[in-house]
């Protein structure tokens, strides 16, 4: 039964959408003591924004597989340190895409009519009309940076109010702007001509600041600035001085470049209001979040990836391609197990009908079954493409809907550091889907995969079967199925064997002395 921490509160519909089959534990996340006790056999951790997953944290969790973050932002989340633990990242990136874009139309509605100014002139017993007097939305241009999702809707929402709507994306095109009732201009012209300037950007590198000395500058002295994405959008040094200056009327703030904003010198201005990163605050958007991250584990737990991984390839996987995840897995296995060096390039191609699909989580899986048998760490498709890259192993992925023997065929061919060429192909078969192995370096099979195979290459002549049925008799091995594959050219045969358990070492070499083998390998074959 997987364990599942719930390092934050979170709504019953986040539990309920777990279903039976899974040990829920709650704590305080925030408690790193109680926190290093409880992940250190925890399959999954569902967070909100309080609770730490960093590196320290990851190095506790022994057998974590999921971190869920309840919510967009990721700020508490390691992803790197989770990327390289193999640890799958989930967020809820569309769980709080109405409630922040209701909340940027109320800042502007606040703005526009000086609500927290009014009610705490009221609360102090006063009766101030006149000195409340605010302006209307209606004909005002509103100036919005960032036509994503959050954006989009605060557009539509906002045609309501006939406004003029200009927007500044670099990224979308003018025709979904026109769909969205704005004209695209550049940000320059934005600032300059909009009455309230609301801001919907990612924070990154190029975005930080992007409202600072020269946008402030460039505004209306009547116009107000809104900010509900993320804290250091704007320059708050920059907002601080102009708002000082008179150079523009007011903003309103529900996020910052630190929070809680300790020693901020716009928390208490007059002309600024403030709201607590209120975002994502409400109980619509935190059930969504939860139902929806529940969903992302229970979908990465049972070996599937996840549209909403941050850090791996996600997407649906159709059911057509999912058979081929746990039969590229094993041959990728087969393929580490007969190489006698490292494995210095890999190349994955699909053929037939499969080859129509999206199959590059084929890829993933090849790699992750290569690797499971090197690399000393856990390996998963999360942190597969980056331990290959680490260990400068070349990949490729080639398709094509051309198979000549088999309705569908995945093969796995590549070299060892020593030049050595290997090749190993695969198919599923009948109504069942049965796993068969169908080629090893060239000669033809087709044999069910087994838990334990034994995969032989020698000279051909007559004895030799008698001679390694003999040591592995007497070993109590016994042989479930066999197949032996000729190359008349080289005079050269490959036996491949299914064993019902594993050969030990010394049987190994036994069989490789008597029989006077090019290649005896093992071949222990194992699912997540």
């Amino acid at each position: 039964m997987h364990k599942i921490l719930l390092a934050e509160k979170l709504s019953p519909a986040t539990v309920a959408a777990f279903g039976e089959g899974f040990n829920i534990v709650n704590i305080d996340g925030t408690d790193r003591d109680a926190l290093r006790g409880a992940i250190a056999d925890t399959d999954a951790v569902i967070v909100r924004s309080a609770t730490q997953i960093d590196a320290e944290a990851l190095s506790w969790a022994s057998k974590l597989k999921v971190i869920a973050r309840a919510g967009v932002g990721l700020d508490n989340v390691d992803v790197a340190a989770a990327t390289q633990a193999g640890v799958m990242v989930v967020n809820a990136p569309t769980s709080n895409v109405i409630s922040a874009a209701e909340l940027t139309v109320a800042h502007i509605l606040s703005l526009a009519r000086k609500l927290p100014q009014a009610h705490a002139s009221l609360a102090a017993g006063k009766w101030q009309r006149a000195a409340f007097t605010g302006i209307e939305l209606y004909e005002k241009t509103v100036g919005i940076i960032g036509l994503g999702r959050i954006g989009g809707l605060v557009a539509e929402r906002l045609k309501g109010f006939g406004v003029e709507l200009i927007a500044y994306d670099p990224y979308v095109s003018a025709a979904r702007a026109q769909q969205l009732g704005a004209q695209l201009v550049s940000l320059d012209e934005l600032v300059r001509r909009a009455d309230f300037v609301t801001i919907h950007m990612p924070r990154t590198s190029e975005t930080v600041g992007m409202i600072g000395v020269k946008q402030l500058a460039a505004m209306q002295s009547s116009a107000y600035v809104v900010n509900v994405a993320r804290g250091g959008l704007i320059d708050e040094a920059a907002l601080f001085e102009a708002l000082e200056a008179g150079q523009i009327a007011g903003a309103a703030l529900d996020v910052f470049t630190a929070e809680p904003p300790v020693d901020n010198k716009l928390v208490g201005h007059p002309l600024v209001h403030l709201t607590p990163h209120l975002g994502a605050s409400t109980a619509e958007a935190q059930e969504k979040a939860g139902v929806s991250v529940a969903r992302s584990v229970r979908r990465a737990l049972a070996g599937e990836l996840v549209p909403d991984a941050v850090n791996v390839a996600g997407g649906v996987i159709d059911p057509y391609v999912r058979p081929g995840l746990p039969l590229t897995e094993k041959l990728g296995q087969v393929f580490a197990a007969i190489a006698d060096a490292p494995v210095v390039s890999l190349e994955v191609e699909v053929r037939g009908e499969l080859a129509t699909y999206e199959v590059e989580v084929l890829r993933l899986a090849a790699l992750k079954g290569v690797l499971a048998g090197i690399v000393s760490e856990p390996v998963s498709y999360v942190n597969a493409p980056l331990l290959a890259q680490q260990r400068g192993i070349e990949v490729r992925f080639e398709k094509t809907s051309e198979s000549d023997s088999y309705r569908n065929a995945i093969i796995l061919r590549g070299a060892t550091s020593d030049a050595e060429q290997i090749e190993v192909a695969g198919t599923l078969t009948g109504a069942k889907q049965i796993e068969k192995l169908i080629g090893i370096n060239g000669y033809e099979l087709e044999l069910p995969l087994s838990a334990h195979l034994l995969v032989m290459w020698y000279q051909d002549r007559p004895g030799v079967v008698a001679s390694y049925g003999t040591i592995l008799g007497e070993a109590g091995v016994n042989i479930i199925g066999m197949q032996i594959s000729r190359n008349a050219k080289r005079n050269h045969a490959l036996s491949v064997l299914a064993l019902d358990s594993a050969v030990a070492p010394g049987q190994v070499a036994q069989v490789r002395e008597v029989i006077a083998a090019d290649l005896v390998k093992a071949v222990n074959v194992t699912e997540d």
